[in-house]
């Protein structure tokens, strides 16, 4: 059930690469590849799942709250991080000519289900 719900997260949201649902170990539950353009999006958020960690303990350290969402903006790519719970997260990469406000909205209305999922 992840797949189809991460293929209509990449789907609808224009030059869309793909999704992963990963722990913050770096460790991927599932994942949904629409087209690769040269880039391995597991090993591009198994990277980032370090950062994503570390900016967790970051908010909880500084008491701003917990971590909600990341966007990344390379030239190339942009990666938008979002978290589930305290352990998950899902990550969309999608080309730069995609449109980021909907893939934010299509993550924020699909975590809620993912997370049922994982519980």
């Amino acid at each position: 059930m992840f797949k189809d719900q991460l293929q209509k997260v990449v789907e609808s949201v224009g030059d869309g690469v793909g999704a992963v649902i990963m722990g913050l170990d770096g460790i991927a539950i599932e994942t949904y590849i629409q087209e690769s353009g040269g880039f391995d999006i597991n090993i591009i958020v198994m990277e980032f799942s370090y950062i994503m960690a570390q900016a967790t303990k970051a908010a909880e350290t500084l008491k701003v709250g917990a971590m909600e969402e990341m966007v990344l903006k390379a030239e190339q790519l942009i990666l938008v991080i979002r978290m589930l719970n305290e352990e998950f997260f899902l990550a969309v990469a999608l080309r730069p000519g995609g449109n980021l406000g909907k893939c934010r909205f299509m993550m924020r209305l699909t975590a809620p289900r993912l997370l049922a999922e994982l519980m």
